[in-house]
């Protein structure tokens, strides 16, 4: 579906960005992917990475500014809206930066799919936009619900939207891997706020292959759920180093004890298929329509997708293996 096609991805510059260019380039040969940010540095950058290679484009913007949106978009078949404010204590000091990029930012992008007749949009979320703790979650939350109401029944345009959501990816920058890594290089002690918290374990390339089944899946405002694997903080502490002292420092605010990918306001909505979830529009009864439902399994009622009450778990020795593959990438997208 993505071949020969033009892809155009918000906040192209970050860790999903830097997966999913050259995964897509190899899978589908698309007529070019256009990478749009605002950061010049990351830009210029990545750009050393495909000089030989035509088809990766670069253009500075703001998902922020819906008219340099519209200007770029034009002749896009494509989107994948990746840009986000979406470090937890940056968006609580900072509450109307992140509504203007997350809220105000995910409108600008299906205003400028509208304009510009672009096919398919996919908006990459989060698990925190599952019963909100913080601002961050909550724009999310809020981001996501404009990318399911933008499929208007009463009013159909050319255009789909859907949301993919998935937690922290194992090894990206910021994330709790690296944090331990350089912990244990530099004290040797691991600061864990709570022992009984537990996280979600996803990679990069199935963020990405997600984004793929979206596209190939949507008929518009579907939110998909992959289905992945949950560790406890203390033995994700333990793959990185066994040896290292662990520090309990208490939780901090707006941060949950688990993860949330799908509460049970939504298990009236949500079926279950081989490898993901997804949860349908409650909005115009798209929840009953079998096109969307196609070969699913409605969950049980009071069902929730927590990092808690997962039923698959990854191992101590899974995550250090992993870890021993991926030690020159760890931390650096």
């Amino acid at each position: 579906m993505l071949e020969n096609s033009v892809i155009f991805i918000t906040g192209g510059t970050g860790s999903f960005g830097n997966k999913f260019i050259p995964m897509t380039l190899k899978k589908y040969n698309p007529k070019s992917i256009i990478v749009y940010s605002r950061d010049e540095m990351k830009q210029w950058h990545m750009a050393q990475l495909y000089q030989e290679d035509p088809r990766v484009k670069f253009v500075i913007g703001d998902v922020r500014d819906k008219e340099r949106m519209i200007e770029c978009t034009r002749g896009v078949d494509y989107i994948v809206h990746a840009a986000a404010t979406k470090i937890v204590p940056t968006a609580e000091y900072n509450p109307f930066e992140c509504i203007k990029t997350n809220i105000h930012g995910a409108m600008n992008v299906i205003e400028a799919a509208y304009h510009n007749k672009v096919k398919k949009v996919v908006a990459l979320s989060t698990d925190k936009a599952s019963n909100p703790a913080n601002l961050y979650g909550a724009t999310k939350l809020a981001s996501d619900k404009l990318f399911v109401a933008a499929y208007n029944k009463t009013n159909p345009t050319e255009t789909s939207f859907s949301v993919v959501r998935y937690g922290n990816v194992m090894g990206s920058r910021g994330s709790v891997i690296p944090f331990f890594i350089k912990q244990s290089e530099n004290t040797g002690v691991l600061t864990i706020t709570d022992p009984k918290m537990t996280r979600f374990m996803i990679t990069l390339e199935d963020g990405v292959g997600l984004v793929w089944k979206a596209f190939e899946d949507m008929l518009g405002g579907e939110i998909y759920v992959k289905k992945i694997p949950s560790m406890k903080i203390t033995d994700i502490a333990k793959a990185v180093d066994k040896n290292a002292k662990i520090d309990i420092i208490g939780i901090r605010p707006g941060e949950k004890m688990h993860e949330q990918m799908i509460g049970e306001e939504d298990c009236l909505y949500t079926y279950e298929y081989d490898s993901h979830y997804k949860i349908l529009p409650a909005i115009h009864d798209l929840f009953k329509d079998p096109n969307r439902i196609k070969d699913g399994k409605r969950v049980e009622e009071n069902f929730n997708y927590s990092s808690d009450n997962n039923p698959e778990w990854m191992t101590v020795e899974e995550l250090e293996k992993w870890i021993k593959i991926n030690t020159k990438t760890i931390g650096n997208y």
